[in-house]
């Protein structure tokens, strides 16, 4: 959870990966974005971080899950996630925490002069690979639909608007979301924010 410490040492933010293990750690600090996971630790000076990619990540427990892709050059990856494990059927949102803390990052950056690539959604081919799949797939419910309807199979087309719709819904809201795009330090994508 984000916090100011009384002490002006920086935001903090912090989340469970999984049911076992310690709590991933992060803080931006003066000197940089601290972090502590699973017994290591590190700081990362703002200008050296290379790349920033936002993503609207939901998982069957909890459908407002986003996830943020943190690299420092030279090497060394960072993933922060805006939900928290409570227990082995509960996710945690942290959505106000969470945005909080990635706004922050940005702005640190911003200010230290960073030149990060900021990419928000998914890499653009497999974009391009989950386009086609829904593509496939519409075509075939709609080949099913028409199919039903001819046969005077109601229950059927029933069956399948309700499905589409429902299919449209969580998937059409995954696509949206995820479509690739560059971004700004002043200008991070609300879609990709809780």
């Amino acid at each position: 959870m984000p916090s100011d410490s009384p002490d002006g040492a920086g935001l903090r933010y912090a989340y469970k990966a999984s049911l076992i293990g310690s709590a991933h750690q992060f803080e931006l600090t003066e000197q940089g974005m601290s972090w502590r996971i699973a017994g290591r630790t590190g700081l990362w000076d703002y200008a050296d971080i290379s790349a920033v990619r936002l993503s609207y990540r939901p998982v069957s427990m909890q459908s407002r899950r986003f996830r943020a892709d943190i690299e420092k050059a030279g090497g060394g990856r960072l993933a922060v996630f805006s939900t928290s494990w409570q227990t082995a059927a509960l996710m945690a949102p942290q959505d106000q925490d969470y945005r909080a803390f990635i706004i922050g990052l940005h702005a640190r950056m911003a200010k230290a002069g960073g030149r990060a690539h900021l990419d928000g959604g998914l890499h653009p081919r497999l974009y391009a690979a989950a386009i086609v799949v829904v593509t496939l797939l519409a075509v075939a419910m709609a080949g099913l639909l028409l199919r039903s309807i001819v046969s005077g199979a109601w229950a059927g087309a029933l069956f399948l608007v309700g499905f589409a719709a429902l299919f449209a819904w969580q998937v059409g809201g995954f696509i949206t979301r995820n479509r690739p795009r560059t971004y700004t330090f002043d200008d991070v994508p609300k879609a990709l924010l809780p």
